[in-house]
């Protein structure tokens, strides 16, 4: 068997376990040294905390959790800007897990609201097969304006349900045309490290984005962002204040880069680094180093990208700011 169809059994066999019993889920879990968690769980270093510390609270605390996958595919990652490739395997997946919390979990109420909780994963296997590194982002932003607690303003862009890819098939259970594969990693590699990199500070013309994204593109952010329904949308909405607000910020540590088909995925705990130089979201510029860890997904359609599925730890963000996101949303519980 090929190593990237091993590899996404391994984890379709892996959220399956920890969707019905966690704990049955440990031998898939055991090579595991690293698994960088949403805040505030946080970095788990072995197969017992990663179920403890998140796993578990979360199906106990929503008997009826039920997982949505809308994208899955895996590759081979070329996640570095000098082209050369980094020999790691990797396989992703996004979507939602939909159920009704019946007790507090990571300190969040429960309350009688139907849930969709948006969750995006990166795994990395090693050359047998092993998952041994993972990244996981829960939109917990988006979970807090579900249940009425909101701690950032009301997004300006469109919130909450967003969907699987139009007219295309995002579950990628069987191989694909390597040909097909390679042309949208090569035109990924353009996009991050030429587009993404290429803002002069000055004029978003600089980044030359309607060169990547179709004018009709579907930009899907994270609880406080929301979606942008089209590329003056993204530019207006979120581009022009993300900028502003982080106007030195660049693509540098990505962990993985690979594609599959017409799908595009990249991850990084620290994906892009900057200064916090501007006002954001209400609040004041800080000066202060930040990194902002955050999933990303792109359909591509022809030479452009159709739809994009975004995922920023705005919780870990906001720390970097002095800002606890999970304070707000408790005290608002109290009020």
């Amino acid at each position: 068997m090929q190593p990237n169809q091993r590899n996404k059994e391994t984890a379709l066999r892996l959220w399956r376990a920890l969707d019905t019993d966690p704990a049955s889920a440990l031998p898939e879990l055991t090579r595991v040294s690293h698994w960088q968690g949403p805040e505030p769980v946080g970095i788990c270093t072995s197969a017992g905390a990663i179920i403890e510390k998140m796993f578990a609270p979360l199906r106990a605390a929503i008997p009826d959790l039920a997982r949505q996958t809308h994208l899955f595919l895996g590759g081979d990652s070329s996640a570095h800007e000098s082209g050369q490739g980094d020999g790691t395997r990797w396989v992703a997946g996004t979507g939602y897990f939909t159920g009704h919390a019946t007790s507090p979990v990571f300190g969040i109420p429960a309350q009688d609201t139907a849930l969709r909780i948006r969750w995006g994963e990166f795994l990395r296997f090693d050359a047998g097969g092993n998952v041994v590194h993972a990244q996981t982002i829960l939109d917990f932003v988006d979970w807090f304006d579900q249940i009425g607690l909101g701690v950032l303003p009301p997004p300006r862009g469109a919130a909450h349900v967003y969907p699987a890819p139009t007219a295309y098939d995002g579950v990628l259970t069987e191989p694909q045309d390597p040909g097909v594969t390679a042309e949208t990693l090569d035109f990924g590699r353009r996009f991050i490290f030429g587009g993404l990199n290429s803002f002069d500070e000055q004029d978003l013309s600089s980044m030359g984005m309607a060169r990547f994204f179709h004018p009709n593109v579907k930009w899907y952010g994270p609880g406080g962002i929301g979606a942008c329904l089209s590329l003056a949308e993204f530019e207006n909405l979120h581009q022009q204040p993300w900028l502003r607000a982080f106007p030195d910020r660049k693509v540098m540590h990505l962990e993985s880069l690979f594609a599959e088909d017409r799908i595009l995925a990249a991850s990084g705990p620290m994906g892009v680094v900057g200064t916090h130089g501007g006002p954001y979201l209400g609040h004041a510029a800080t000066g202060r180093p930040i990194e902002v860890s955050g999933l990303d997904f792109w359909l591509r359609t022809g030479d452009r990208f159709t739809e994009n599925w975004v995922f920023v730890d705005m919780v870990h963000l906001f720390a970097q700011m002095g800002i606890s996101l999970f304070d707000r949303m408790k005290e608002k519980a109290r009020a």
